[in-house]
């Protein structure tokens, strides 16, 4: 598996990426759960053109990423898969789960220390929700996670092909639990119960601190419910909550300048606890 993963792994990020962004904008026309209160194209135009910022920034400023850090691993016989003999029906699986907890400990730890937080609450200032709020973030929050996921992989051994698969998955899992979509209540209740849907992360969005300090999940819903930072609905209701943050109203959240320089405005503390 790992063969073909390799041989194909830019076509296959790709066609995930287009795949479920186009299917996810098309769900949100036809079924949205929200009315959106800002304009459309303008978001998206500003939300895309970061993504494609950092994924030239991590190209240019770290060129080996985390697949190339697998790689590396695997040739000097570094990590703990790479010492240890497993077929890859364990390992690759065991990958996953533990590069998945790893993920909602970043989550978690940009939310609670400072300095981290004023590069995350870029992703946090969208006065909406949508789609393209899954590839939201800052080229220096992009930077560090990158850092952060390839001294994981070094130290785990993890195959190749399911570092592959996990930067897959979490890319097509962060535009699904961001999108703007209506699932049914008892579907969205099952489906909760294993991953992290739409209505469970928007709660994580909402401009009460008591909200987007939960729910810090991206692909599985195990870990927030084992950890304490569950919360099942917002105060307000779906339809009545506001997203974003106190501190950046609408419509400067929008401009994609001024979402660069979030990290360096200063902001009254009442504004924002953490």
């Amino acid at each position: 598996m790992d063969t073909f993963l390799i041989a194909h792994a830019s076509l296959l990020r790709l066609a995930a990426f287009v795949g479920v962004l186009g299917l996810m904008m098309c769900w949100e026309l036809l079924s949205p759960r929200r009315a959106l209160g800002s304009a459309r194209l303008k978001r998206w135009s500003t939300n895309l053109g970061l993504s494609l910022l950092n994924t030239v920034a991590a190209r240019l400023l770290i060129p080996l990423a985390v697949t190339g850090a697998a790689l590396w691993a695997q040739d000097k016989g570094y990590g703990l898969f790479n010492n240890v003999p497993l077929s890859q029906f364990i390992s690759y699986p065991l990958s996953l789960l533990v590069l998945d907890l790893l993920v909602y400990g970043q989550h978690v730890a940009f939310h609670r220390i400072a300095i981290l937080w004023r590069v995350h609450r870029m992703h946090h200032a969208d006065t909406d929700l949508d789609a393209t709020s899954g590839i939201r973030f800052h080229p220096i929050e992009i930077l560090l996670s990158t850092l952060i996921k390839m001294a994981a992989v070094v130290a785990l051994g993890a195959p190749v092909g399911a570092v592959i698969l996990f930067e897959i998955l979490l890319n097509a899992t962060a535009m699904f639990n961001h999108s703007n979509v209506r699932i049914g209540s008892r579907t969205d209740a099952l489906l909760r119960q294993f991953v992290v849907t739409p209505d469970m992360h928007r709660v994580h969005h909402s401009v009460l601190p008591a909200e987007h300090h939960r729910n810090f999940g991206f692909n599985l819903s195990l870990w927030d419910r084992l950890l304490g930072t569950y919360r099942a609905q917002p105060r307000d209701g779906h339809e009545g909550m506001t997203i974003g943050l106190k501190a950046f109203p609408a419509p400067a959240p929008s401009s994609l300048l001024w979402n660069l320089a979030v990290p360096f405005l200063t902001v009254p503390s009442q504004t924002e606890r953490i």
